[in-house]
């Protein structure tokens, strides 16, 4: 080597520099490691935790909503699978999912929203993580969105409630909400019960929302609870379109029918007018959705003046044979008229009383008894309490209790004023004097094998002394004619009670009938109630007798309960001139 080319070597290779280069690296590499090292052997929880916070979801798998069904088996409420469209606002900015104007065209015309409305929605949430675009969409609606690939869109499951039976029993079943909690009715009541608890589970998400990893199980699910009521849907719809037709041609403001199985105390039907599609919720007006059978209390009428027979009976004042002077057909006191009649009725007994429906007569019977009597026999009956029918919104009604009465408001109690019930605690009193005067707990449950007990409210020999009475309300010479039933011995009362207005009572009534069937061995109680009927037919007997006529007739058909002992002898003797004849 020359000379020259040896000092250009010494000149590139500096010693010191190249250990201090070398020292350099080698420490850098020493802090690596041992940094690595603290990391992953010493302390590796921190960044496991900072990693689980980014990646690990607790995600619940619901289950369905439990089935609602009638004593049969019939599907009355039933979840629906659907899926809820949601975009995360922060996800879609930095993939720039916007700019594709035409995919986003396509998914706001199949929400059927605008587009430009529906980006402005976007931009004003853009700092959110989650935001719901549109709910309870099809399954095969959510696919095609998924199609799209537009980046921070996803969906995911949810419900919604059908309801078979629609308007004919909308307020009984009642309605969800949007997120299926019960809001209303049966659905309301037993949200617990059909609500179930959905299981739990720990998973891994990548950073675009997708599952990588399915970790533990932290809650296991339970399966939905199904609820089988008293209804019995083929009564139902018998009793709803009855009363429809009833309130429509009286243009009535509303109706209501309760249908009680007298034996069991089970509810067959209830129905209201005016009702709505539970499965539309543009019809969801509250007064559309109250269950007026339980909610709406009202002055009863002529409906209550069997009981203030039996009233009269059980305290010994009168008895079966005993017979009312009501001449001259009216009758006053302390210069007040107490009560009058259509015309003067002469000496009755208690039957024609009750077939006449005399206010005069039944009114002695209430001035025979003292006031707390009277309300004693009520208030045993259920008037101005609960029922205790698993409802929300039950109202007891009216009963008032104080020291003083006058004559005039003693006598109103026996022909329904001055106090008021719903039409289910009326339906609920026929039924105990069609049981032997045993009050059986209203279930709007199904009852088992076993009957549950009831409670003796009035004595058995009166309620059998009673009810035979009512048999003539519905004879050529009663006031409900149009409640006979062919080949059925019924016993039942018509009530036509005025409306109470500020400073006295309106124009306006309230027609109702309740009545028992068969008289023999009586099976049903249903009773009826027709609000503010228009026309000259507002009588109880015109616009609810023949609503009670239709619908106790198809139920005694439905249920299969045999024609009366009387009716099979003229129907045979019929059928013999018939053969004769031919």
């Amino acid at each position: 080597m020359s000379l020259l080319n040896r000092k250009r070597a010494d000149t590139l290779i500096i010693p010191w520099r190249f250990y201090v280069v070398l020292g350099f690296a080698t420490f850098l590499f020493f802090l690596l490691a041992t940094r690595a090292a603290y990391i992953q052997i010493i302390a590796p929880e921190k960044l496991r935790q900072q990693q689980d916070a980014r990646t690990l979801r607790l995600i619940a798998h619901k289950n369905q909503r439990g089935l609602i069904l009638d004593r049969h088996g019939e599907v009355l409420a039933a979840s629906v699978p659907l899926r809820a469209i949601w975009v995360d606002p922060q996800h879609m900015l930095p993939a720039e999912s916007l700019d594709d104007h035409q995919r986003w065209q396509a998914l706001a015309d199949i929400l059927e929203q605008d587009k430009a409305s529906l980006l402005k929605r976007l931009d004003d949430h853009k700092n959110r993580r989650f935001l719901y675009l549109k709910r309870q969409v099809t399954p095969a609606v959510a696919d095609y969105i998924e199609s799209l690939n537009l980046a921070g869109v996803y969906w995911k499951p949810e419900s919604k409630r059908f309801y078979p039976g629609g308007e004919s029993i909308a307020q009984l079943i009642g309605v969800t909400n949007i997120d299926d909690q019960g809001i209303e009715g049966v659905e309301s009541f037993y949200d617990s019960f059909l609500t179930t608890t959905s299981m739990k589970q720990k998973v891994r998400k990548s950073r675009d929302g997708f599952v990588v990893e399915h970790l533990a199980i932290t809650q296991k699910g339970q399966e939905a609870n199904d609820i089988t009521l008293s209804i019995d849907q083929r009564i139902q719809t018998l009793a709803y379109a009855a009363l429809k037709k009833a309130t429509t041609e009286t243009q009535a403001t509303s109706g209501s029918i309760v249908v009680l199985d007298i034996k069991t105390g089970e509810v067959l039907a209830m129905a209201n007018t005016p009702s709505f599609n539970p499965n539309n919720s543009a019809q969801r007006q509250s007064y559309r959705m109250r269950n007026r059978a339980i909610t709406d209390a009202f002055e009863l009428g002529s409906v209550i003046k069997p009981f203030m027979i039996v009233a009269g009976l059980e305290a010994g004042t009168i008895q079966s044979d005993s017979l009312i002077d009501t001449s001259p057909g009216y009758l006053y006191a302390n210069g007040r008229r107490l009560a009058r009649d259509h015309h003067n009725l002469g000496k009755i007994g208690l039957e024609t009383i009750l077939q006449k429906s005399s206010n005069v007569g039944v009114t002695k019977v209430a001035l025979s008894l003292s006031v707390q009597q009277i309300l004693d026999t009520y208030s045993a009956l259920g008037l101005g309490d609960y029922t205790g029918i698993e409802l929300h919104g039950e109202s007891p009604g009216i009963l008032d209790y104080r020291n003083r009465w006058s004559k005039q408001e003693q006598s109103s109690l026996s022909y329904g004023y001055g106090f008021s019930a719903t039409a289910l605690q009326l339906t609920r009193m026929y039924a105990i004097l069609a049981n032997d005067g045993v009050m059986m707990p209203v279930s709007i449950r199904k009852v088992g094998d076993v009957i549950p007990t009831g409670t003796q409210v009035i004595s058995k020999q009166v309620a059998q002394t009673v009810l035979p009475m009512l048999k003539g309300v519905l004879g050529d010479h009663g006031t409900a004619k149009q409640a006979h039933i062919d080949g059925y011995a019924v016993a039942g009362k018509t009530g036509t009670s005025r409306k109470a207005v500020a400073g006295g009572y309106g124009d306006d009534y309230v027609a109702s009938f309740a009545g028992v069937a068969p008289l023999e061995n009586p099976k049903l109680a249903i009773g009826v109630v027709i609000n503010e009927p228009k026309g000259d037919h507002y009588y109880g007997g015109d616009a609810a007798a023949p609503v009670f006529s239709k619908v106790m007739a198809g139920s005694l058909q439905l249920l299969n309960i045999p024609l009366s002992e009387l009716s099979k002898t003229v129907l045979a003797q019929v059928r013999l001139q018939e053969k004769v004849k031919s």
